[in-house]
């Protein structure tokens, strides 16, 4: 059995990775913990920006995914979880997708979001149980 963690370092994102590490350590499950990273935002678009704020976003995803590449195999270690860290930059909904379906996950895990507008736009969360491929458990 699989069990897939969306994470990003919010709290909320925090919360789903120990539930999700706990309900893997019962369930005898494989853990694959999922960071993703949005693409760059429209600040890249702009002349002479560009090449300065492409290098500043791959430096903090990079910082960002050895943080929580190091506590997800610290926690796993811990608590006697098989755990595997997996980073993707790209659309969060798409990649948790496509990382589902690349390890044949049998339960995907994310942390609710804090969001205002995904009220009415619809959070990762949302459009993942809308999806309807795996069991979602959307973690407060």
């Amino acid at each position: 059995m699989v069990i897939l963690v969306g994470v990003d370092g919010s709290p909320t994102s925090l919360r789903a990775g120990a539930y999700a590490a706990g309900l893997a350590r019962r369930q005898r499950a494989r853990l694959v913990v999922v960071y993703v990273r949005p693409v760059a935002s429209l600040a890249t678009a702009m002349p002479g920006a560009g090449a300065a704020v492409a290098a500043s976003q791959g430096e903090a995803f990079d910082e960002t995914s050895d943080d929580l590449r190091r506590q997800v195999e610290e926690q796993a270690l811990e608590r006697g979880v098989a755990a595997t860290f997996v980073a993707r930059r790209g659309d969060p909904f798409s990649e948790l997708r496509r990382v589902a379906d690349e390890v044949r996950a049998e339960a995907v895990v994310v942390g609710a979001s804090a969001k205002a507008g995904h009220r009415l736009v619809g959070s990762v969360a949302v459009r993942l149980v809308r999806a309807g491929k795996w069991p979602v458990t959307v973690v407060p």
